[in-house]
This record gives structure tokens, C-alpha cells and sequence, in this order.
């Protein structure tokens, strides 16, 4: 799968089933350029089992404010629409790629 890139209106049809990974970012956030490459890996390990969406917090404001996103990057995972993890900041992609596996 593709990593895919949701707005406010599209984050519900997107992010509703399924096992779903959201990163909220900014173009301008030094960590945020720092974990693309690491979903882009995790999309390509795994990404039969998590779907990534990736949601830009200065377009979508809606959506960051609607999950209390305070700091960027943040991770979100979804479980058929209901939050089940959450992380603030960069991650290593064995950290990330464990709390998914625990999702499974």
C-alpha cells in the first residue's frame, strides 16, 4: 500500500477500518522530515497489516485539534476508528514497527 494523505474531510472515510497509523506533521518540522523515511519503510515491511495516513496539522486543523495534537510529529494508531496507541515525537522504526506488532 501507498502511504495516503488525508484532510479534514477525507480523515473519516480514510482512518474507519481497519488498523491505521496517522502522522501528523508540518512541511517546516525538523522531526517530521526525520520519521518520513521511516513510515515509508514501515509502509513497505508492513503496510499489508497498518495502513499510513499522514495529515498535515497546518491545513487540517480540525483533525489535529478533534486528537488533542499539541506537539508534532504525533503518531496515532486506530483500531476500526478508536484510538489505541499514542506517541509524541520521533521514533525509531523498530519502536514504532513493536507497538503496531502489539496491535495485530
Amino acid at each position: 500500500m501507498a502511504i495516503t494523505h488525508a484532510t479534514d474531510q477525507t480523515f473519516a472515510t480514510e482512518t474507519g477500518s481497519g488498523l491505521v497509523l496517522v502522522d501528523f506533521w508540518a512541511p517546516w518540522c525538523g522531526p517530521c522530515k526525520m520519521i518520513a523515511p521511516v513510515l515509508e519503510d514501515l509502509d513497505s515491511e508492513i503496510g499489508d497489516k497498518v495502513k499510513i495516513v499522514k495529515v498535515d496539522v497546518d491545513e487540517n486543523q480540525e483533525t489535529a485539534a478533534k486528537f488533542g495534537v499539541m506537539s508534532i510529529p504525533t503518531l496515532i494508531v486506530l483500531k476500526e476508528g478508536e484510538v489505541v496507541d499514542k506517541v509524541v515525537g520521533f521514533q525509531p522504526k523498530e519502536a514504532l514497527a513493536e507497538r503496531l506488532q502489539q496491535q495485530f
